[in-house]
C-alpha cells in the first residue's frame, strides 16, 4: 500500500514512515524540506500522487491564534489534493479532549482541523492521542527558573510517541473508522507531581510550586484531556520511559 506520511520528518512522522517501511508499505514522507508546502499547496499533488492513504501529522509552527489559520488553510489544501489524487482514506492526529478546552487557541485550532476532516469528501480516521512523555522538559521550561518550576496540578495521562506512532499506523493500514480513536497512557499524573518525578529521575534540584495559573495547562480544569473508558491504553509506563530515555 502507498501511503503518503504529511509532516513525515518529525517526531512522530519520521517514526511512522520507519514503521510502515519496516511493514512492506511504501511510505513517503511530505514536509517543507521534500518540496511540500501545507499553505501554499505547492508539490502536494506530485506528493499524493498514487496513494491510497494520507496519514497527516504536520503540526501549526505556533500555538497561538495562528494555529487557527494554519489548520484551516492546511486541511482544506490536502482534502482538496486528496480528492484529485483519489485518496480513499486520510488520517489525523489530534488531542484527547481537544474540544473540551475552548480557551487555548491551539485546542480550538486542532478541532477545527477535525471539523473540516469530518465535513471533507473523503473517507477518514482522527487519533486523539494524550500529552507526549518527550514534551514534559518543555512543558517545564515555559515556566521555570534557575531554582523553581511552576506547574499547576492538571490531571494528565501521558504516552510515548512510540506507542501513538503503533496507534497511527494501524489505523492507517486499516479501513476508515469514519470516527474517532481515543489513545492514551496507562498512568494519570497531576501535572505538578509529574514535574517533580521528572526532576528527581533527571537528578535536577529544582524545586516544583503548584502555581494553577501556570503555563498552557492552567486553562484545563478537571478531566477535560483524561481518556475515557473507550480509550487503547498504551503499554509505556512514564517511570520506565524516563528510566530509559536518561
Amino acid at each position: 500500500m502507498k501511503l503518503t506520511v504529511i509532516g513525515g520528518t518529525g517526531l512522530i512522522g519520521s517514526q511512522v514512515v520507519q514503521k510502515l517501511t519496516a511493514a512492506g508499505h511504501e511510505a513517503v514522507p511530505a514536509a517543507l524540506s521534500t518540496g511540500v508546502d501545507l499553505i501554499t499547496g505547492k508539490g502536494l499533488d506530485q506528493a499524493l500522487e498514487g496513494a491510497e492513504v494520507v496519514v497527516n501529522v504536520a503540526n501549526s509552527p505556533t500555538f497561538d491564534e495562528a494555529s487557527l489559520d494554519f489548520f484551516r488553510t492546511s486541511m482544506t489544501n490536502l482534502l482538496a489534493a486528496g480528492e484529485r489524487a483519489g485518496v480513499r482514506h486520510q488520517v489525523i492526529l489530534s488531542i484527547v479532549g481537544v474540544d473540551q478546552v475552548p480557551e487555548l487557541d491551539y485546542y480550538r485550532a486542532k478541532t477545527l482541523q477535525e471539523d473540516l476532516l469530518r465535513q471533507g469528501p473523503t473517507p477518514y480516521s482522527i487519533v486523539r492521542a494524550t500529552q507526549f512523555f518527550e514534551f514534559m522538559n518543555a512543558t517545564m521550561s515555559w515556566t521555570s527558573d534557575d531554582t523553581t518550576v511552576r506547574l499547576p496540578a492538571t490531571r494528565i495521562q501521558p504516552m510515548a510517541t512510540a506507542d501513538i506512532v503503533d496507534e497511527v499506523v494501524d489505523v492507517a493500514i486499516g479501513s476508515p473508522l469514519n470516527g474517532i480513536r481515543n489513545i492514551a497512557g496507562p498512568d494519570v499524573f497531576a501535572l505538578d507531581d509529574l514535574g517533580r518525578l521528572t526532576l528527581a529521575a533527571q537528578h535536577d534540584n529544582r524545586t516544583v510550586v503548584t502555581d494553577d495559573k501556570a503555563g498552557l495547562f492552567a486553562a484545563v480544569t478537571g478531566d477535560a484531556i483524561i481518556a475515557g473508558p473507550d480509550a487503547h491504553l498504551a503499554p509505556t509506563h512514564y517511570q520506565d520511559w524516563i528510566k530509559s530515555a536518561r
